[in-house]
């Protein structure tokens, strides 16, 4: 236990100085946690907790999930949910289509195990897209549109790659029923959305009845872990349950006044809840992508090859300029036509993370090409966070959306 407690107090120490660090070198604070995570590995320093799919999914992202949707304002999101859904929901499908098709063709992989990876892969991380908005200061509609797509497209890739999953079991009694599918998909999709707002509106309704700020506070630490397990207990998809406690308790409790709404939590009460989760999710940042950085300096990768690895990355690129340019093409003539230079952004920014590792790891041992899915994997997340992370500040400055902060406001 005090081994224990030690190597967890070293990590926060770690953490620290690198935040320091990237703030002094003017670097991405995420970058420059996987790249210490990578330099303890190289040292083999032993970090003392490995990179898992149980702790990422039950450590790590409720507490990102949920502080990333309780400050989204059903507001501000209800004015542009349209395109938001359009590149969380067939943008997701279609980056999916893009990199299997280039997976079996290219490399002669399977046709089930090139779905699975392109499901896994096709979803922006809210870990890595939030944290690189927060750093570079952008606001407004950009942020917002990035922001939330990266929510619920996460959402949307875990229940794709659930239905994948039960299509590439080969189970013939429901690998091939469309109603199969769809039972599949309202029990995932549905049952957590629902489990979230169910969980969310109570936590609220307690919470709204209290004036002590630390009951508040540990109410919605509640609503945020307890949907999202309960959801995956149930079979559905726990990313979606925190995501909608998120934003129910967000909207009903947290960021509307008393007087305004009767659920809402005290004046001290929202800031402390708004603060606490800051912290979490630094904490939660922190650890995840140190054991990403760490996890990623024992990979071998020279097993793939640089050409295959290569041409993975390029059709993980290629697969997310699909969801974005033509789904954004289709509302360029309406009110919800997004500007180029925001569209290059979202393409380029779109960075992939620990969401997509969790998945990997979770794959059944006898999956064909189960070791190249979780190699592959890894080679896009350190592409994405190295690469795109260091240069997407870089893109901000160079697209104008930096410099012209005030305008992007007010579109």
């Amino acid at each position: 236990m005090d081994v224990l407690l030690f190597r967890a107090l070293a990590l926060l120490g770690l953490a620290i100085l690198v935040a320091l660090a990237a703030r002094r070198l003017r670097l991405p604070y995420t970058v420059g946690l996987v790249l210490a995570g990578a330099a303890l590995a190289a040292t083999r320093i032993q970090a003392g907790l490995a990179l898992t799919h149980d702790l990422i999914f039950d450590v790590v992202l409720p507490p990102l999930l949920f502080e990333a949707a309780l400050n989204l304002r059903w507001s501000d999101l209800k004015r542009d949910l349209i395109p938001v859904v359009a590149l969380s929901t067939i943008g997701v499908v279609l980056c999916a289509l893009v990199v299997a098709g280039g997976l079996a063709f290219w490399l002669g992989w399977p046709l089930e195990s090139a779905f699975v990876f392109g499901a896994l892969i096709a979803a922006t991380d809210p870990i890595a897209v939030i944290a690189l908005l927060r750093e570079s200061g952008v606001t407004g509609r950009l942020r917002l549109l990035i922001e939330a797509e990266s929510l619920f497209n996460d959402g949307v890739a875990a229940v794709l790659f659930t239905l994948i999953l039960v299509w590439a079991a080969h189970d013939s009694g429901n690998a091939h029923s469309p109603l199969s599918a769809l039972t599949t998909f309202v029990v995932v999709a549905g049952g957590g959305l629902a489990a979230g707002f169910g969980v969310g509106l109570i936590a609220v309704m307690i919470a709204g009845a209290s004036d002590d700020h630390l009951v508040e506070t540990a109410l919605t630490a509640v609503a945020a872990f307890g949907s999202f397990l309960i959801a995956e207990h149930f079979g559905a998809s726990g990313v979606l349950a925190t995501v909608a406690a998120g934003m129910t308790m967000g909207n009903l409790g947290v960021l509307g006044p008393k007087e305004r709404f009767g659920l809402a939590l005290t004046a001290h009460g929202r800031v402390f809840v708004l603060e606490f989760w800051e912290f979490a999710a630094f904490l939660a940042n922190s650890l995840v992508f140190l054991l990403i950085g760490s996890a990623m300096a024992t990979i071998d990768f020279a097993r793939e090859g640089l050409a295959a690895l290569a041409l993975v990355i390029a059709l993980a690129l290629a697969g997310r300029a699909f969801a974005v340019y033509p789904v954004c093409l289709a509302f360029a003539r309406t009110r919800w036509a997004i500007p180029l230079n925001q569209q290059h952004l979202m393409w380029w920014g779109g960075l992939r993370g620990a969401l997509a590792l969790a998945l990997a790891l979770s794959l059944p041992s006898d999956l064909p090409r189960r070791d190249d899915i979780l190699i592959s994997a890894f080679a896009v997340v350190a592409f994405s966070v190295i690469a795109q992370g260091l240069t997407a500040p870089i893109a901000l400055r160079a697209l104008g959306v930096t410099r012209r902060k005030k305008a992007v406001d007010g579109q």
